[in-house]
């Protein structure tokens, strides 16, 4: 039914500032677009795209957006999901008993907390052109975290009712983390939960965004000479992987580049 993750959206206040971090963040120019009351900025990579958003007048997005932003404040708002087959989907995620609600031409589920969307798609979209050269950019999205306060939940939630593909479920005690790894067509779409707190009831939450380079120490001189806060170059918990925090990435979303080892690359 899902056959990958199409785009994920920052909602923020001040676009021309979100798009322009962006811009030098990914290395690539955005295509703009303005439409029912909201500003949007993407930015197309290999295996998905991001969209940032912000309310810029009247119309049914831009209530939306500042009602999340009078809410929760700027950062990850919406994961949406490509489906092949809309009506058919929707009419399957409702059945299995989640909130649906037609949106144009798109179908929002709430659940959980959090907001999701099913969309045939922008198939077919290029990368965007990339600031200088290719090997500079940013090339795809590695994965999207989600916080959990209930991993028996997500797994239900994600892996029975959305129907991802559960890859690996692990418990680390020395992370004090459980961590639910599922595959989403060319990304992978990642749940944590604490092993130091209860399980609850709560809402469930966006961590962040992981973006996959190839040369973790190239990015991290670009990013630098561009003013971005960062951590050093580390490795990352996966072995074989590089990884680095941008401290100060645009729109309050917390940033991971990683370089994945050759193997993992291909499992």
């Amino acid at each position: 039914m899902i056959e990958g993750l199409d785009h994920v959206a920052v909602a923020v206040r001040d676009f021309d500032a979100a798009v322009e971090g962006y811009r030098r963040l990914l290395g690539r120019e955005p295509e703009l677009e303005p439409r029912d009351g909201a500003m949007r900025a993407w930015f197309h990579l290999q295996n998905t795209a991001l969209e940032v958003i912000a309310p810029s007048g009247d119309g049914p997005a831009g209530d939306r957006l500042r009602a999340r932003l009078d809410e929760s404040g700027e950062g990850l708002w919406i994961a949406a999901f490509t489906v092949d087959d809309l009506t058919a989907a929707a009419q399957l995620i409702a059945r299995r008993g989640l909130d649906v609600e037609p949106v144009g031409t798109v179908v929002r589920v709430r659940t959980a907390g959090l907001q999701f969307v099913l969309t045939p798609g922008r198939k077919g979209a290029a990368p965007s052109p990339a600031i200088g050269p290719e090997t500079a950019a940013i090339p795809a999205l590695d994965h999207i975290v989600v916080h959990t306060p209930n991993p028996d939940r997500a797994l239900g939630l994600y892996g029975a009712k959305f129907g991802l593909d559960l890859r690996l479920d692990r418990s680390n005690e020395t992370w004090g983390v459980r961590q639910l790894f599922f595959r989403c067509g060319g990304t992978v779409f990642e749940v944590g939960a604490s092993l130091k707190t209860p399980v609850s009831d709560g809402p469930d939450s966006f961590g962040g965004l992981a973006w996959r380079v190839a040369d973790p120490d190239a990015v991290h001189a670009r990013l630098a000479a561009a003013g971005f806060d960062l951590s050093e170059v580390r490795p990352g918990r996966k072995p074989g992987t590089k990884v680095f925090t941008v401290r100060d990435a645009p729109g309050g979303a917390p940033t991971l580049m990683i370089q994945q080892s050759p193997q993992l690359e291909a499992a």
